[in-house]
């Protein structure tokens, strides 16, 4: 079985973890740790697993990845666009979200402090504890400190100026984004001191051999992030120079496997939420308290499904699918990743949920001409459409091909461009494309910077990454750069300064006095 579902008084835990044994439901029923009695839960090294496994569980509700966060990601970019009837959707990717109505935006907002709390819960009540197993409370607190670190870069990324909760309490004051990073840098920075680089060798312990936790790997590739984000080349350079010789990650032969739920924790994945049809309840976690009845399942695939397959509220853009024509492999062909990526009426054919493209499409020449997403979509011919909106393939949140670029990305920004082209090309081999210091040798760091671009465009398309490249790249500042994306995107052309970050919703507004609007709000 994927997961043991465990079952609290009034708290279903949703579990980020994938287990390997079975036990009795007896064992299941604990004290709800976020109740009047959380004094009297943390008590053993069971309370503390399961308090952690709680803090995973905010990773799997409607605000975060069953659907909103790769939304709130995904949709500013121009690699996608949305037609969604429902204006809460459709205006994110127009830099026009509502302050009035928090919908999407607001539930990831409430839920990534819902994590963050939890995790605070772990870091205050579990040093405490009397653990029979010191490692094990080591490794639980370090998972505790990754979590936290992982919620408030979201918060801080999308919304800006927001409060850093480090400790229990009733009220946080509104920080400065300078410091909402500083303490990102922070949790990252311990996390990666405090965690193995795997659950599956040389552990011993309750969590032994339970991969999905997060690993020394991935607090070093989000640290790494975190500098990038924050200009800080050398020390993001050598944050992933670290997750590189840590020498357990390598790329994943096909492409696609990262986006199916066949070839799921694989060799490629530095950290992914862990989603399963098999586990839990049918139900799916829109939000609020958790109940018994909820699954561990995401409403991605139905969200970015292709017509009459899905509510196809996310499509790929024209700028995407034209970029993946303007190199062919060394076998002169179509860039790979493409197929993998999106639907299109493909010369000789293309099968999605078991129908032939061309003719499922054949008599609405509207739909036949479109681009509909493949990534994330249980597309292969074992179900007939999403409409049960219950995928379980798990959100790949950090690939190691997104390290090895972002290693290019630091080389390039701290004068050593030429080495920038090793890391690149480990990436373009993959999917057979030509050697780059053939094609395009002695780039300047500008030239340089321009091809990171490209191949981070089509590498990581609809994967929640295009949008935070823009943005850290003063793409929105530059008036050349901001008039090319309007010429590919239309979304582009309601974008006003200060859009590039979320509202902060009117509710935290309301109950955390002193609270400010971010600006263009």
């Amino acid at each position: 079985m994927k997961y043991i579902n465990l079952k609290y008084v009034s708290l279903f835990l949703s579990l980020s973890i994938v287990l390997s044994s079975c036990v009795a439901e007896d064992d299941l029923i604990q004290v709800d740790p976020n109740n009047d009695a959380v004094d009297s839960f943390w008590a053993d090294d069971q309370d503390a697993l399961q308090g952690v496994n709680a803090a995973y569980g905010s990773l799997l509700t409607d605000g975060t990845y069953m659907r909103s966060t790769p939304l709130l990601l995904d949709l500013k970019g121009d690699d996608s666009r949305s037609n969604s009837p429902w204006g809460s959707m459709y205006n994110v990717g127009r830099f026009n979200s509502n302050v009035a109505d928090p919908a999407i935006y607001g539930w990831a907002y409430e839920t990534y402090y819902q994590g963050i709390y939890r995790s605070n819960q772990v870091l205050d009540k579990v040093p405490g504890i009397a653990m029979e197993d010191e490692d094990l409370k080591n490794r639980i607190l370090g998972q505790a400190y990754f979590l936290r670190g992982l919620y408030l870069f979201h918060a801080v990324n999308l919304f800006k100026n927001v409060p850093v909760p480090v400790e229990l309490a009733a009220f946080y004051p509104q920080k400065t984004e300078a410091e909402g990073w500083a303490q990102v840098i922070e949790d990252f920075k311990t996390a990666s001191v405090m965690l193995p680089v795997s659950y599956t060798t040389g552990i011993s312990g309750l969590d032994a051999g339970e991969v999905g936790r997060a690993t020394k790997g991935a607090a070093l590739a989000y640290l790494g992030k975190a500098y990038l984000f924050n200009k800080d080349f050398i020390n993001a350079r050598d944050a992933f120079k670290a997750v590189i010789d840590l020498n357990v990650y390598s790329l994943v032969t096909n492409y696609r496997d990262n986006f199916t739920d066949k070839n799921e924790n694989n060799s490629e994945s530095v950290f992914e939420v862990q989603f399963s049809r098999e586990a839990g309840g049918v139900d799916l976690g829109w939000g609020g308290a958790p109940q018994s009845g909820w699954g561990k399942t995401s409403a991605r695939a139905i969200t970015y499904g292709p017509r009459a397959f899905g509510w196809t509220d996310v499509q790929p853009t024209l700028a995407l699918f034209n970029e993946f024509h303007e190199e062919t492999t060394v076998s002169g062909e179509v860039d790979p990743r493409l197929d993998a990526t999106m639907f299109y009426n493909k010369p000789g054919g293309m099968m999605l949920y078991g129908q032939d493209f061309a003719t499922f499409y054949g008599n609405n020449p509207a739909d036949l001409n479109d681009l509909f997403c493949r990534k994330y979509q249980n597309s292969d011919g074992e179900y007939a459409n999403e409409y049960d909106w219950r995928s379980g393939i798990n959100e790949r949140l950090m690939r190691y091909a997104d390290v090895l670029l972002m290693y290019a990305e630091t080389l390039n920004e701290t004068g050593a461009t030429a080495s920038a082209y090793t890391y690149i090309q480990e990436v373009r081999n993959r999917v057979n494309l030509p050697d780059l210091s053939v094609t395009k040798p002695g780039m300047s760091q500008e030239e340089m910077r321009e091809q990171i671009g490209h191949e981070r465009f089509l590498e990581f398309a609809l994967e929640g990454h295009r949008f935070d490249d823009i943005r850290r790249w003063g793409w929105l500042d530059d008036t050349n750069k901001l008039n090319w994306l309007k010429a590919r995107d239309a979304e582009y052309a309601t974008y006003s300064k200060g859009r590039e970050y979320f509202p902060i919703p009117q509710l935290e507004i309301d109950n955390n006095p002193g609270t400010d609007q971010n600006f263009g709000y």
